[in-house]
């Protein structure tokens, strides 16, 4: 287990930038683990089709603070696209092996660990699951 709470995963989990809540957000999400309980909430708000702010609320272990922390770090001016290319990423990252994100998301790299650890997939994966939902959600209302 070492591999998964390494000091740079403690380190991200516990500096989670734009923490809380926007108001009059464009989009909003909250995703929930079935498989732990974890809940990750991202808000955002867009302009000129970009991310220009953005809140995270996770309730979740270390890896999913993790994540969300890495969204939260790198997400403003990012196109939708590349969060949504970020998640996709990331579970391929996870579930096939794939190579870690490169790019502005590439920090996600630190949670390569995970990948041999199936029941964990779930949490660290609904910071970017939720940033879809709510910059899709941002998209139509534009």
């Amino acid at each position: 287990m070492d591999d998964l709470y390494h000091p740079r995963i403690l380190e991200l989990a516990a500096n989670i930038p734009h923490l809380g809540a926007l108001e009059a957000p464009d989009g909003a999400a909250t995703k929930v683990s079935r498989v732990c309980g974890s809940v990750v909430s991202v808000e955002v708000k867009l302009k000129d089709g970009l991310v220009s702010e953005i809140a995270v609320h996770p309730k979740a272990c270390a890896l999913g603070q993790a994540a969300a922390a890495v969204l939260a770090m790198h997400a403003i001016g990012a196109a939708p696209a590349e969060i949504v290319a970020a998640r996709e990423s990331l579970r391929a990252m996870l579930k096939e092996r794939a190579p870690p994100p490169a790019g502005r998301f590439w920090e996600l790299r630190h949670l390569e660990g995970v990948r041999d650890y199936p029941p964990r997939h779930a949490s660290t994966m609904l910071a970017f699951d939720a940033a879809v939902e709510a910059v899709q959600m941002a998209e139509r209302a534009m």
